[in-house]
Order: structure tokens, then sequence, then C-alpha cells
């Protein structure tokens, strides 16, 4: 599956867009934590819960569960939210 980087993430992966295999998010994020350590602690929190500040596209849909079934055609898009006032 290809799996878009955002930005302040690229410093794991050295790419914009990586492969990552799984059947479920969960799965993909594990992948790429495997592929990339330290970049899953920037997504999921220590409770196993997705951060409040990154987003998740599944073929432009949004996903909001690490549950959430994926394909290997799928497109995963990893948003990070900006603020700023």
């Amino acid at each position: 599956m290809k799996v878009l980087i955002p930005t302040p993430l690229r410093s794991y992966t050295g790419a914009r867009e990586v492969g990552a295999h799984g059947a479920t998010l969960a799965e993909v994020l594990a992948d790429l934590e495997r592929q990339f350590p330290g970049v899953r602690f920037r997504i999921v929190d220590e409770q196993d819960r997705l951060r409040p500040h990154v987003r998740f596209f599944v073929n432009g849909a949004p996903v909001m569960s690490l549950a959430q079934p994926l394909h290997d055609r799928d497109e995963l898009a990893i948003v990070q939210a900006l603020s700023g006032g």
C-alpha cells in the first residue's frame, strides 16, 4: 500500500511516499514502525489511541479507527493538523 507521509514525519522515513503492508490501520502503522523506528509514537499515544492532531485518509475518505480494514491497493494519507493564530 502507498502511504503518503507529512513533512514533520519525513525525518523518520526520508521520503514523502513509502510502502507498507497490513490488513488494518494498526497493522500498517506497525509495519511503518518496523521500517522506520520511532514514527508510530508520533501518530499513536501511550494508550494506543490516534493522536488528536493527526488525521488519516484512505483513498480520500477519513479513517477514525485503528481497526479500519485496509487493502494493498489503498492509498493511506497521514495528515498533521496545523495550528497558529
